[in-house]
């Protein structure tokens, strides 16, 4: 396996020189000659949550270890967070997909199968790249080739999606900063979705009291509408941050991390993406 991290700003001149930055992990599996030097597969590229004010550890590694599990390339994007602001992230996570479709030759990556998963306010970074990626100032500033940086898929775990009555306020006034009355419409993906929007795996509890699940079925509402494909999993127990929902993820003494039942999302996604 190819661990290593990779400084974003120093591929993307177009993301400045921000204190913070945006930095790529890699778990990028080998090929054997054992096996198939020739095999490529599909990649995950994963936008941990926590509100725009910190990237999650529980929304992270583990879960990258877990797709690397089932055959796929994991990255991990340690994307830039409050006091940088809007559309920083946007334009790092959009690099990311870029530079994962750039590297497919050397990372054997199925260039058609390249996936954002994003929890929480990690899942509004990665669905805003799914209804945002045509944008010409994201092609301008990061100098990209025609859909370089388009997502072929998206999974959203408990995400913010929208700025209106359900929103989880805390989250944009991170992205947004002093800008959060006058731009929180702009960054409402429920609105932005277009027949441009890739296919949605989309999962909530009805129990979440942080991120009502109202964001997810407003997301899968605007799919619909635009004929976008998507699957929706409501589950009637758990809270907010489950992740893998098992130990892999739970803190100690935590026990409404663990949920057997919310845990099938996880092979529930594997099947949907190998559909694809």
């Amino acid at each position: 396996m190819l661990h290593t991290s990779i400084e974003l700003n120093q591929v993307f001149k177009g993301l400045g020189s921000h204190e913070q930055g945006a930095t790529l992990h890699t778990y990028v599996i080998d090929n054997s000659p054992e096996v198939d030097m020739d095999r490529v597969r599909p990649s995950i590229i994963i936008c941990p949550g926590d509100g725009y004010g910190f990237t999650s550890d529980r929304e992270a590694e583990p879960v990258a270890l877990a797709f690397a599990a089932e055959g796929y390339n994991a990255f991990v994007l340690r994307y830039s967070v409050s006091p940088s602001h809007y559309p920083q992230q946007l334009l790092e996570v959009s690099a990311a997909v870029a530079y994962v479709r750039r590297m497919a030759k050397i990372w054997h990556v199925d260039t058609d199968k390249i996936i954002v998963c994003g929890f929480s306010a990690g899942g509004h970074l990665a669905g805003h790249l799914g209804v945002s990626w045509q944008e010409q100032f994201i092609q301008d500033a990061l100098e990209l080739k025609e859909a370089e940086n388009k997502p072929n898929a998206m999974i959203l775990g408990y995400p913010v999606i929208t700025s209106e009555t359900f929103a989880h306020e805390g989250s944009f006034r991170n992205l947004l900063g002093e800008s959060y009355e006058m731009d929180k419409e702009k960054v409402s993906l429920e609105v932005l979705v277009s027949e441009l929007t890739p296919p949605a795996f989309i999962w909530h509890t009805f129990e979440d009291q942080a991120v009502p699940v109202e964001n997810s079925m407003l997301f899968a509402q605007a799919l619909k509408k635009y004929n976008i494909p998507f699957e929706l999993h409501i589950y009637p127990k758990g809270g907010h941050g489950l992740s893998l929902c098992d130990q892999r993820t739970a803190k100690p003494d935590a026990d409404y991390l663990v949920n057997t039942h919310v845990g099938t999302w996880f092979r529930l996604a594997i099947e949907w993406m190998n559909q694809l």
